[in-house]
């Protein structure tokens, strides 16, 4: 992550400022979230006045869609130069770091941008996967195009998964564990894929004639959050989208945010249900994450919808109630955490919530804008990442 450091004296026109500016945008979009950062903000962090900070960039927007590009091409420039592949990785993984707020920046906040400042950004971002797909080539020249496909999208997975946490381990050992992931997803034998299945309604949707009003107000709510983001959407656009019109809604939910807390609840209840009954039915460790991994794949791939929520949305909560979610989240990981040190005792719990990170990270990234959604080889790629240990070259 990059380090902001103390600002410089006002009325002093350092030469690096438009970096330093990008720096300091991006400490601040990464820790409070796009919404909550303004233009002041900014520039009382780098030590200038708002018109000096406007001299570099137009708006809030064009800024975080620089540091957006600024935090990706050095992936781009990685992946686009031919090397050995134990240099190439090893590369990636130092970048990794450097850039750890990445994942966060993408997934999270570039979707407060309008379409066309994120298409630019999925262009950047298609040059790291066509760098990564030649570089799963390099492990193995044999696979087929969405194998490699696949491949390079898990490997980008596990390079920023380490937005997502806070674990703290010596820059060499964190560097050496991302690099073992990506040969661990480089080495795996060739496999089949499922073709993408074809979208079909939701659920409820088409039990709509059978659902209760609040449960379709959730499930309209859940959409809505997920596809425009919490700001952008009203209490009138979720009733309208539940065929609940007019005040009706408030007889269900005080407030919006009273709707996304629910959404909240409701999706980590689901996960802590699935957790006690694996924890009740599964002895082995090893197979009691396997067991986990399958049922969060399955439950992720069919509400992809919370898994953006989950990652983008929880911030718009109450101070309290987000104080809560998280440390629901946080529980249920270690429980992970708790059983892969069981399953790998050689493992410690700060490397093996940076595995069980990383195999969570793949699958949220496969449900919600991976090429590929083949959950069986989600499973056996986040199962490896986990329980398998490098094959030395």
């Amino acid at each position: 992550m990059a380090e902001v450091g103390s600002p410089p004296a006002r009325n002093t026109r350092p030469r690096n400022r438009r970096a330093m500016i990008t720096a300091a945008a991006a400490d601040l979009f990464y820790r409070d979230g796009f919404d909550q950062v303004g233009m002041s903000d900014i520039a009382e962090a780098v030590g200038v006045g708002s018109s000096a900070l406007y001299r570099h960039f137009a708006g809030k927007q064009q800024l975080l869609t620089h540091v957006v590009l600024d935090e990706l091409h050095p992936f781009v420039e990685i992946t686009a130069e031919a090397g050995d592949v134990d240099e190439v990785v090893a590369r990636l993984a130092a970048a990794a770091l450097d850039h750890r707020q990445l994942g966060v920046l993408w997934q999270r906040e570039s979707r407060r941008l309008p379409e066309e400042r994120r298409d630019v950004l999925r262009g950047e971002l298609r040059e790291v996967a066509r760098g990564l797909t030649g570089l799963a080539r390099a492990f193995r020249p044999e696979l087929a195009d969405a194998d490699a496909r696949f491949r390079a999208w898990c490997m980008f997975s596990v390079l920023t998964s380490p937005s997502y946490h806070q674990v703290q381990l010596s820059r060499r050992e964190f560097e050496q564990l991302l690099a073992d992931m990506v040969v661990i997803i480089g080495n795996r034998p060739p496999q089949e894929l499922a073709p993408r299945p074809e979208a079909h309604p939701e659920q409820l949707e088409r039990f709509a004639g059978r659902a209760s009003r609040r449960r379709l107000l959730l499930a309209a709510a859940t959409r809505l959050f997920a596809d425009a983001g919490y700001g952008k959407v009203t209490t009138e656009d979720v009733g309208a989208a539940a065929g609940i019109a007019g005040p009706s809604l408030y007889n269900y939910f005080a407030s919006k945010q009273e709707l996304l807390s629910a959404v909240i609840t409701r999706g980590n209840a689901w996960l802590e249900v699935e957790l006690e009954r694996t924890l009740a039915t599964k002895t082995d460790p090893a197979e009691a994450l396997r067991a986990l991994l399958r049922s969060y794949i399955r439950f992720a791939f069919d509400h992809g919808g919370f898994i953006d929520i989950l990652v983008s949305e929880v911030g718009h909560l109450p101070e309290a109630e987000r104080h809560r979610a998280r440390q629901t989240q946080h529980s249920y990981v270690a429980e992970w955490v708790g059983l892969l040190c069981e399953a790998r005792p050689e493992l410690d719990p700060v490397r093996s919530r940076i595995l069980v990170q990383a195999a969570l990270t793949a699958a949220n990234d496969m449900a919600r804008t991976g090429p590929i959604r083949d959950a069986r080889a989600v499973l056996r790629l986040g199962s490896a990442l986990m329980l398998e240990t490098p094959v030395e070259g």
